[in-house]
């Protein structure tokens, strides 16, 4: 019950209250000097809805790329991890540990740089992500000195060039989203149709009962406010806000390298 609330507290926010709030005063205000029109509700589905439903299908395209991408990065580094623990001739050498503590690092890395707020600070922990993927790169060579052949070295470096791939892939995800002008003309139309189909809503009120008058307004900005609040929370998928977001755990990979 609880899990439930939360949801509906990400979906129903302090905007949907405005926008509801206002709508009942436009209608309110429009019924109270006779201005009344029979506006098409198919106007609604055409300028609000269909936009909206379509950037809410696109940003959920892009977080199941980005769990696609994410999980070849988690996959090609416990295979990282698995080789300097399998297939060095000296089992006792600290390559396992060093490489354990590398991908937990990473992923930190790559938390901290999705989290990045600033254009500045994008850049230095992106930077940083680099540098821990050339300590990667270093780390894969110390295994010729355990006795590894060169063609699973080769292999390696392939595991190495497909997460730094992986990573780039959710970088690009994170970075390049649904189109700015798209998002911006939605907003517009969502935050004011509910108000100037006052008049709309005006007209209805002799169709229902007197306790009634005011549910068409309450229910399209619920419904168009609501539809705008689960497309924010898709749009980034790596902010861990919304409960569909991806949440990059080094210590659940760190669980799973034994």
């Amino acid at each position: 019950m609880l899990k439930l609330f939360k949801s509906i507290s990400l979906i129903i926010n302090y905007k949907t209250i405005l926008v509801t709030l206002l709508a009942v005063i436009s209608s309110n205000l429009c019924y109270r000097y006779g201005l009344t029109a029979k506006f098409p509700d198919m106007l609604v589905g055409i300028a609000v809805v269909f936009p909206v439903v379509f950037s809410i299908g696109s940003a959920y395209s892009r977080r199941e790329t980005a769990l696609q991408r994410y999980s070849d990065f988690k996959g090609h580094a416990i295979a990282a991890y698995y080789a300097t623990r399998d297939w060095t001739s000296d089992k006792t050498n600290e390559l396992p540990q060093k490489m354990r503590v590398l991908i937990g690092e990473m992923i930190s890395t790559m938390r901290i740089v999705f989290h990045s707020k600033h254009q500045r600070d994008w850049v230095e922990n992106e930077k940083q992500m680099y540098t821990v993927f050339s300590k990667l790169s270093a780390l894969t060579m110390e295994m010729r000195a355990q006795g590894v052949q060169s063609g699973e070295i080769s292999r390696i470096s392939q595991y190495v060039s497909k997460m730094i791939i992986a990573f780039d892939n959710m970088r690009m995800i994170h970075t390049y989203r649904t189109p700015v002008t798209l998002r911006s003309y939605s907003k517009v139309f969502i935050y004011i149709f509910p108000i100037i189909y006052g008049p709309y809503f005006a007209s209805t009120f002799n169709d229902y009962a007197a306790q009634l008058e005011y549910v068409m307004p309450v229910l399209y900005s619920f419904i168009l406010v609501s539809l705008d609040n689960i497309q924010d929370h898709l749009e980034n998928p790596f902010d861990e806000v919304g409960e569909d977001d991806i949440r990059l755990n080094p210590e659940e990979v760190g669980g799973l390298l034994n």
